[in-house]
């Protein structure tokens, strides 16, 4: 590999030309596309909506705004656009804003390069070094993104506040020849997004006044919430003409791709822990939590559910089989039903009520929507439950039948996610015709007492059955019989019947 060159005049003998950093995205750009390389690595469900989007606007040229709800990965595809950009790119060293040795553009470079000519010396910067992001705060000032004068820098240097090189840059122009983000631009001031008017339109830099002009070379790309979800503020009308592209995202259309992201994204394998098991049916019923959610009228719409409520839910699961091996004994420990409860401290936090999710508390919206999880589960898996299961009557011949009549007599389940799996199975096995019907779903032990649990869920869903929650244990029970019991009010420390 020949040696890179270490100063201007090296650097000119090798035949470098300058390039506009969106020429060289471009470049890049259709190199990849040339050779189908994955644009994007990690980014699932967007192949034919987002990432095309995000191709179009770098191949025109454009900048260009991400505007989706949270959790949709859009500061992770403003962070692979990195992977346009070329390894690396030379800058006059001691630069602080990356100046180009060819084409300076600060009055420093331009009194160096006078100084020093051709034995100016060169560093290399990685890509990775061109790129800066900023989170948009309301306090965020024009000094932290334009510059403004710096009296340390004058007294020190002896130089008058005439002098351009009293001026210290903010992130935007020490992000010269490179990318610049703004996340969740709406909640910037509208006095500071007027000042970033003409950067995206003259690429124009001007500091208090000064009667110096750079012509900054970036890439602007921005990520925002929808407008409707916030108060704090909005992005103003001018800058919405001047951002070229807009660019919509979404959340995974399908459970099966949601729970791709899932585990790619989460925490599952684990060195140094028990053997823990998470099979592809549990993944998908915990994709349906969120997906409820993002279809209940007490979850607030407009702020969405984020893709971590998932990440974070399997990852309480898998460590709730941890705690159980060693609680329990069993060699191999797999998730069950009961263990759906303890996932609440992944959900609680994520979402957003309405006024009568408020009213109800987290707690209840989150069983709410666990029993909606399991449901879909239990309804696309097993038959339907018609009306006259759990009648008693004769004409009660649904595959359900023996296990309502089980419970008709008077007898009760009671599961819990802390006995060894030997007494969970057998405590299942107690109600006739249960895992048989179960075993249609799989005859692996652990699979046949996981798809009983949920056959007992969805018929308490379906209010077949009543449950009682108490702790870490459920109880199923008859529901017909709660059904004519007054209404009291329970007391503190009761378990709660629903």
């Amino acid at each position: 590999m020949s040696r890179r060159p270490r100063t201007v005049g090296e650097l000119r003998g090798s035949g470098y030309r300058p390039r506009p950093v969106r020429r060289e995205m471009r470049a890049n750009l259709l190199r990849k596309l040339e050779r189908r390389e994955t644009l994007f690595p990690g980014i699932l469900g967007y192949e034919r909506t987002v990432i095309p989007g995000v191709v179009n606007a770098l191949l025109a040229g454009h900048d260009f705004i991400l505007l989706g709800l949270r959790g949709q990965a859009k500061s992770r595809i403003l962070r692979a656009l990195t992977d346009f950009l070329d390894p690396e790119v030379p800058v006059l060293a001691g630069s602080e804003i990356n100046d180009d040795p060819m084409a300076p553009l600060s009055t420093w470079a331009e009194r160096r390069l006078d100084e020093a000519g051709d034995d100016a010396p060169v560093d290399w910067l990685p890509r990775e070094a061109r790129y800066n992001e900023k989170l948009a705060t309301p306090d965020v000032s024009i000094a932290d993104l334009l510059g403004d004068i710096d009296p340390i820098k004058a007294a020190t240097r002896k130089l008058t506040y005439a002098d351009p090189e009293v001026i210290h840059f903010g992130i935007i122009p020490r992000t010269h020849r490179g990318i610049f983000a703004i996340n969740e631009l709406p909640d910037l001031a509208p006095r500071i997004q007027v000042g970033l008017l003409n950067l995206l339109e003259e690429r124009d830099l001007q500091i208090r006044g000064f009667p110096v002009r750079l012509s900054l070379d970036l890439v602007f790309a921005f990520s925002a919430n929808p407008e409707d979800y916030t108060n704090r503020g909005t992005i103003i009308t001018p800058l919405k003409d001047r951002i070229a592209s807009q660019i919509l995202t979404h959340y995974p259309p399908s459970a099966e791709l949601a729970a791709q992201i899932t585990a790619q994204e989460a925490w599952v394998e684990r060195e140094g822990g028990p053997d823990v098991v998470v099979p592809g049916a549990v993944r998908h019923l915990i994709e349906e939590i969120s997906i409820a959610a993002r279809e209940s009228d007490l979850v607030d719409q407009s702020s969405g559910v984020s893709a971590r409520v998932a990440i974070s839910a399997i990852e309480l699961l898998v460590s709730n089989l941890e705690r159980r091996r060693f609680a329990t004994g069993d060699e191999v420990v797999h998730p069950r039903v009961c263990d759906l409860p303890l996932l609440a401290p992944a959900i609680t936090g994520k979402i957003e009520m309405v006024y009568e999710g408020e009213q109800q508390g987290a707690e209840v919206v989150v069983r709410k929507l666990v029993g909606a999880a399991v449901l879909e589960t239990f309804q696309s898996e097993f038959p339907e439950v018609g009306r006259e299961a759990g009648s008693g009557g004769e004409d009660d011949t649904g595959p359900y039948a023996p296990i309502l009549a089980w419970f008709a007599a008077g007898n009760e389940v009671t599961l819990s996610d802390e006995t060894p799996f030997a007494a969970h199975l057998a405590e299942l096995e107690r109600v006739p015709g249960l895992l048989e019907l179960a075993a249609t779903r799989g005859d692996a032990p652990e699979q046949r007492a996981f798809w009983a649990e949920v056959i007992l869920d969805g018929l308490h869903q379906c209010v077949k059955l009543a449950r009682q929650d108490l702790d870490s244990q459920i109880t199923y029970k008859e529901m017909l019989k709660f059904q004519l019991l007054k209404p009291q009010r329970r007391r503190p420390g009761t378990p709660e019947i629903h």
